[in-house]
Parts: structure tokens; C-alpha cells; sequence
């Protein structure tokens, strides 16, 4: 007896799908928190406090090298990254092909996390040139594991359904506990490391002490995330994805990224959406310490972004019911228009200081790009025959990598230029330190949100119509084929 494509997902509908639907929502909560750590506090650590009693010049030195090596390291990884969605996506298991990647891959890079907290064991008091030797192997085997686990949490979309609804449905679940996760740590992110430096030292100040515990705290968070997520959800073998179960090489791997045009047109879009996010995000906290002054105010910061959150996430699947993505993608990116002209001309006013944080937050950028690729999966095995879903889901991670080592850097680098390190104050800024902070963080990314949105309007076809109108012709290529 032959199974259709759209049976398959009944069984797991009448057998607790809700069961996989919050397994799969707590699953972003600790990986997004545990991203947020590296991906913004680890620099600000390393500015602040990770070289804390080594002179101004060693430490200037030292800090300039992470956020090089960061970015380098970065950037060369993303031709990694298909690599590792190949990997998974030829992987065969009793558990499937995506949980063992997020278990090992969460063991291996929380243990690494930690490490780099500790300054790896302040081995740079002793040798600098072995820290930084230590630290490229270190980052990269970080670097490499967490990717196999993120890329392996949302390459299951696809295969947890085939229907583009219901996928909406576990993304925007996955984000809504994403957004819990990320600005949760800027509510938290200050009283933790205060009240672990105090118990260390007896000071009331963020100290080494208290990051180390951050990363530990957030470490086994993200483990216990991807345990339920493992023991919570289960793949679905439908026709379409047992069409496919041929094993893919790198050269078809990339062959079917680049002869894809609905993943590089929504990709484009997202990047340069990601790019104007990260550029300001990761140095919203020195606008509150060294340009207006209060640093003391920066939780408002998270809390605004979770309660945003909240807000977007869960109503994305309400709103697509009746408003198509493209519209939601691009009303996001009008809301961040008009955060950045409150940013540059009213932050010295605190009320229309958060309303600008409030429509900088107001985004659907990730959800529709998720949703986006992952429609993609079957559009590109109709248009070349090849499945790929881990490999396609891997480019969002890919592009997050490269707009985050881009944010490092840009974190490192106004650190440094603008001496908004050590023991430096908002009285210390000179116009021309703020006029550089203005430039990257807020007019460079405003020209890049409205690229965003002429990609997604004009480039991007992929729609939810199309979508079904390509799973019902692969569905009765498949029925053909079997008859």
C-alpha cells in the first residue's frame, strides 16, 4: 500500500505533535541564549575584563588579535558550513540524522565556551603567541560544533512536516523562545556577573569571576535544551523525503545552493537585513555607557526585545494567514527604518529612546527567511532532483556567522578607536568618536535595511501559493514514477 506525502503528517498530528511542537520551542531557548553568549558578551568580555591588570598596550594588542582572529576565523568557516550540512544530511542513525549533532554538538561546544571564559586558563600571561595559537584551535573546534548543532535544530523543520503552515508553526515557536533566550541575557547579563564577581571578590563590580559563571550558567542551559529537543521530537518519513535518500557530494552540495535562485535571493535579503541588526545590536551597550552616559539602563534593552518578542512571534503565524511574507518582511524592515532616525536625532530623549528599540525589535526578517528556505528544499528538488535539508538550512546559520564575526568586529574595533575600554566614560568621547559610532551603527545599516527590502520585493518568488502548487507536482511526479 503506498503512503502520500500528505498522509504522513496526520500520524504524527493525532500522536503529540504538540509534544514535538514545545520540545522543539524550549529547544531555541537555551541555543539562542548560548549563541547570544559568544556571539556579543565574549567580546565584551574580552574588552572589558578578560585582560583586567596586563598594561594598556599588551591588553590593546591582545584585543585587537581576538577580534581579528574572530572574524578571520569567521569568515573561513563559511565554506565550512556546507561541509557540515553534508555531513548530516548523509548521516544515518537509529536516532536520525539531526539529534546526535545537536546533542555532541552542544557537549562539545559548551565545554569549549567555558574555557574560552576562563582566557583560557590566562595562559596570555605567559606566552601571547601560544594563547593565540591556542585560541584559532579552540575557536574553529567551538566554531565547528556549534554549527553542526545549529544547523542540525533547524535543518528539522522540514522533516518534522512537509506543510508550509505547519513549518511556520514550529519556527515562529522556535523563535518565540529564541527571543526569550537572546534578550533575556541582557536583563540578566549584568546582575549575574556582578553578583558571582561579588561572591569572588567582595566587589560590587562585573569582574572575570562573574563572566565565567555567565558562560557556565548558559552552557547548561543550551544542554538541557537540546536534551528535551532530542528526546521530544520525531522526524517524519514521508514520500517526497524518501524520494531523495540518495547520498549527496560536496560538489552537488554546492551545485544545488548556487543553481537555487530562491535560496540566493532570500538569502541576499536576509543578509543585508542581518547585517544592519548586528551592526547595531552589538553596540547598543556602549550608546547607553559611553554615548548618553547610562549604562545602568541597558537592561531596558532586553526587556523591551523579549516582550517584542513575545508579541511577534507568536502572532507570525496569525498574520501570515492573511498577509503574505514578502509584506511582513518588508513592513520590518520600514519599522527599523524609523528605529534608526529616533537612534540619531531623539535618543537624548529616554521615551522616544525606546520607542525606537520597541520598532527596532518589530521583525520577521529570521521567521520569513527560515520559512523561506525551507520551502526551498522542495522547490530545489523539483527544479534539479536533489534534497538537501540540512545543506539548505545551513546558509541562514552561514550568513549569521559572517554578520556576526562582522559584529565582533565592529565591537572590537570602536572599542579600540574610540578607547572605549578599561576605565573610560561617556565624558571621555569626543565628537569624532561619536560621529564613528553613528556611521556603523546606525547610517551604514539604515542604507542596508532598505537594500533588504528591494531584494525581498523584487528578486524573491518563492511565495506560499507557489510552495504548495511545488510539493503538488513533486507529488504527482513521485505517484507517477511508483505506477
Amino acid at each position: 500500500m503506498q503512503v502520500s506525502a500528505k498522509q504522513a503528517p496526520t500520524t504524527a498530528h493525532h500522536g503529540g505533535h504538540w509534544v514535538s511542537k514545545l520540545s522543539f520551542c524550549f529547544g531555541n531557548l537555551g541555543h539562542s541564549a548560548f549563541y547570544g553568549v559568544m556571539s556579543t558578551y565574549f567580546i565584551i568580555f574580552v574588552t572589558s575584563d578578560m585582560f583586567t591588570g596586563v598594561n594598556k598596550a599588551t591588553s590593546t594588542k591582545l584585543i585587537s588579535l581576538i577580534t581579528g582572529l574572530i572574524v578571520g576565523v569567521r569568515i573561513l568557516e563559511l565554506l565550512i558550513d556546507p561541509m557540515l550540512g553534508n555531513i548530516i544530511d548523509n548521516t544515518k542513525s537509529k536516532w536520525g540524522k539531526f539529534k546526535p549533532w545537536i546533542i555532541w554538538g552542544n557537549i562539545v561546544s559548551a565545554i569549549l565556551l567555558v574555557i574560552l571564559f576562563t582566557g583560557i586558563f590566562g595562559i596570555f600571561k605567559l606566552n601571547a603567541t601560544l594563547f593565540a595559537i591556542l585560541f584559532v584551535i579552540i575557536f574553529i573546534t567551538f566554531d565547528v560544533f556549534y554549527s553542526l548543532s545549529d544547523i542540525s535544530y533547524w535543518g528539522m523543520v522540514p522533516a518534522l512536516s512537509e506543510d508550509s503552515k505547519e513549518r511556520g508553526v514550529y519556527t515562529s515557536l522556535g523563535a518565540f523562545a529564541g527571543t526569550i533566550g537572546w534578550n533575556g541575557l541582557t536583563i540578566v547579563v549584568v546582575p549575574i556577573t556582578t553578583y558571582f564577581t561579588f561572591l569572588a571578590t567582595g566587589k560590587h563590580e562585573q569582574g572575570s569571576q562573574g563572566w565565567l559563571a555567565f558562560a557556565i550558567i548558559f552552557s547548561l542551559l543550551a544542554l538541557l535544551s537540546a536534551i528535551v529537543v532530542a528526546l521530544g521530537t520525531k522526524e517524519n518519513d514521508n514520500s517526497i523525503r524518501q524520494a531523495a535518500q540518495d547520498k549527496t557530494t560536496l560538489r552537488q552540495v554546492f551545485s544545488a545552493i548556487f543553481h537555487n535562485d530562491q535560496i540566493l535571493w532570500p538569502s541576499l535579503a536576509y543578509l543585508l537585513y542581518s547585517l544592519a541588526y548586528v551592526m547595531t545590536n552589538g553596540v547598543l551597550y556602549y550608546l547607553y555607557k559611553y554615548v548618553l552616559g547610562k549604562p545602568g539602563q541597558f537592561w531596558i534593552v532586553g526587556v523591551i526585545a523579549t516582550i517584542i518578542g513575545f508579541c511577534t512571534s507568536p502572532l507570525f503565524p496569525i498574520l501570515n494567514k492573511y498577509i503574505p511574507r514578502k509584506v511582513l518582511f518588508c513592513a520590518g524592515q520600514v519599522s527599523m527604518f524609523f528605529a534608526y532616525l529616533i537612534f540619531l536625532f531623539l535618543r537624548n530623549n529616554i521615551f522616544m529612546l525606546d520607542v525606537g528599540l520597541v520598532l527596532f525589535n518589530i521583525n520577521f526578517a529570521q521567521l520569513v527567511t527560515v520559512l523561506t528556505l525551507t520551502d526551498a528544499i522542495e522547490y530545489g528538488q523539483l527544479k534539479n532532483g536533489q534534497r538537501n535539508e540540512a545543506v539548505v538550512l545551513a546558509v541562514r546559520p552561514m550568513i549569521d556567522k559572517l554578520t556576526g564575526a562582522i559584529s565582533n568586529g565592529l565591537v572590537g574595533y570602536i572599542a579600540v578607536a574610540a578607547n572605549m575600554t578599561g576605565s573610560a566614560t561617556a565624558a571621555s568621547m569626543t565628537a569624532k568618536d561619536i560621529h564613528t559610532f553613528d556611521s556603523l551603527a546606525f547610517y551604514i545599516p539604515l542604507a542596508l535595511a532598505i537594500c533588504s527590502i528591494l531584494v525581498m520585493l523584487f528578486k524573491v518568488t518563492l511565495t506560499e501559493k507557489k510552495h504548495d502548487e511545488v510539493v503538488k507536482e513533486l507529488e504527482e511526479q513521485i505517484a507517477a514514477k511508483e505506477n
